[in-house]
């Protein structure tokens, strides 16, 4: 059984986007999460509207579909995607709902392509961005917020099929 090789590697170890040229286009899609811890009165701000800037939440899920539309701009071996569909749902976590007792927003992304390669980045980045939004909106009353557990949940199609988070 041979080791895994790191794709975005050459045989001189240099590195470089990946020729995926002669793969099929196949149907593909990929769920990520991310969530953005703060203070109890933050999160009151956010759910009331009333926050200085407006609303957070939409404004975080647009920025989310904007970033995944973005994501070969911002990864450097990433691949230019014709994205299908770009999903962020944005949920206020309230106290005693989380394990941990934290606060904040949660948010689940969706992408989805008909392609060569992978979409997980795409996701991966839109969970990433609408946290940071919502961190930009709210940083003057809060700039304790913590962004954590961004992290891959689902991915399909290609190659190596469907993998799941356990």
């Amino acid at each position: 059984m041979t080791e895994p090789a790191l794709t975005h590697i050459d045989e001189k170890g240099d590195v470089r986007m990946v020729d995926v040229s002669a793969k099929p286009d196949t149907e593909r899609v990929a769920v990520a999460e991310g969530f953005i811890a703060m203070n109890p009165a933050t999160l009151a701000l956010i759910v009331d509207g009333k926050a200085a800037k407006g609303d957070v939440l939409a404004c975080a899920r647009v920025a989310g579909v904007m970033a995944a539309k973005r994501t070969s701009d911002l990864i450097p071996m990433c691949h230019p995607l014709n994205i299908t569909k770009a999903k962020v749902e944005c949920t206020p976590v309230f106290e005693g709902e989380r394990e941990d007792g934290r606060m904040g927003i949660h948010v689940l992304t969706t992408c989805g392509v008909t392609g060569k390669t992978g979409i997980e980045m795409e996701a991966l980045t839109a969970a990433s961005v609408a946290c940071l939004t919502v961190y930009d909106m709210c940083k003057a009353v809060d700039r304790g917020m913590e962004i954590m557990d961004v992290r891959l949940l689902r991915k399909d199609g290609g190659k190596t099929g469907l993998w799941v988070r356990a």
